[in-house]
């Protein structure tokens, strides 16, 4: 279903928990699923890498939050930076998004460095049920 061959890191309970629950935010308003969570694929290969998206829609304020995956396979080779960048310029390309967030575990060394050379600001720490404590990052879109 997804034209693309999927590895098993798709198909994990954390991969099948996020599935589930973007899928009931799209069915609840099917309009947000523009924005929702997508495959990272590497085009020429038709090689799945990641999954990428935001958690939902432009906020009041124009606040979008990023959230992105690399399989592990995968890591260390640049992805995360490519997914970073497009979910930059997706947001920037959006005339109602001011700012894009992410929400980042302290102990997620790879993330914070990922973010760091795209203008983020560190503005908060906020918890999360699946995740625990997260630090917030934002950027002017």
């Amino acid at each position: 279903m997804a034209g693309v061959p999927l590895t098993e890191y798709f198909v994990t309970d954390g991969a099948r928990w996020l599935w589930r629950f973007r899928l009931d935010q799209m069915a609840a308003d099917p309009d947000h699923s523009r924005w929702m969570v997508r495959q990272a694929v590497v085009g020429d290969k038709d090689l799945v890498v990641g999954h990428a998206g935001f958690h939902g829609p432009p906020d009041e304020v124009g606040m979008v939050e990023i959230g992105y995956s690399v399989a592990p396979d995968f890591r260390r080779q640049g992805y995360a930076r490519s997914i970073l960048t497009e979910l930059l310029r997706r947001a920037a390309a959006e005339p109602a998004v001011t700012t894009v967030r992410a929400a980042v575990s302290p102990d997620n060394v790879a993330s914070l460095a990922t973010i760091s050379g795209f203008g983020f600001v560190e503005v908060g720490e906020q918890w999360d049920e699946e995740d625990g404590l997260e630090l917030v990052f934002e950027a002017p879109a």
